[in-house]
């Protein structure tokens, strides 16, 4: 990581510039302390009812909190239902370290090829870590009662993808000859997989 310049590079929204790798920086003498301050209340729980797959993800990061500009990091909450999952993903640009706030969950990841499954059960208090790029998941075990965790992440803007979104619910579709083959299946089930709403539960 090239050494930083200046203390800070607070973003100055302008929506007409694209940046590749952060964000334009704020006149330092226009920067104050609110700048630095995002109510996040992530001591909140929140709504998990709504998830097809039982969860929310609460994203803290440059897209929401200007302060984290060149920073290299960010944070999320993660809520589970009973049995809500944290469907496989990736971050492209992060490592993840997870602390459970509440509850046991099922979690790991898989390595790049030959795909070594890593995972275990952990419990409140309990830290594990995502190697950056890695596919991973959660899945909160109890049948009746909710979770909770805390991620950090090694980047300001992580970025996510949901593996059977981006297989199944890419816009437009990848050709179902293709996930006929890469699956060993009949394409009608393709065509169906396809053909559902492919949730995001990242916000």
């Amino acid at each position: 990581t090239p050494e930083l310049l200046y203390e800070f590079c607070m973003l100055y929204v302008d929506t007409k510039t694209m940046r590749v790798n952060g964000f334009p920086c704020k006149d330092p003498m226009a920067v104050n302390p609110e700048d630095f301050f995002n109510p996040a209340m992530l001591d909140q729980p929140r709504d998990t009812k709504n998830s097809k797959v039982g969860s929310n993800v609460t994203n803290i990061n440059v897209i929401n909190f200007p302060g984290l500009n060149t920073l290299g990091i960010s944070l999320a909450r993660i809520d589970y239902g009973p049995l809500g999952v944290n469907t496989p993903h990736i971050h492209p640009r992060a490592t993840e370290l997870l602390t459970v706030l509440e509850g046991t969950l099922y979690l790991g990841f898989v390595t790049s090829n030959p795909n070594r499954l890593f995972s275990r059960v952990v419990k409140k208090g309990d830290v594990f870590v995502f190697p950056k790029a890695m596919i991973h998941f959660q899945m909160n075990l109890a049948h009746d009662k909710p979770a909770a965790a805390l991620s950090s992440l090694s980047s300001q803007n992580p970025g996510v993808i949901s593996i059977a979104n981006a297989v199944f619910g890419s816009n437009p579709p990848i050709s179902d000859d293709v996930l006929a083959t890469a699956f060993q299946v009949e394409k009608k089930l393709i065509d169906w997989l396809q053909s559902q709403f492919w949730e995001n539960n990242h916000y």
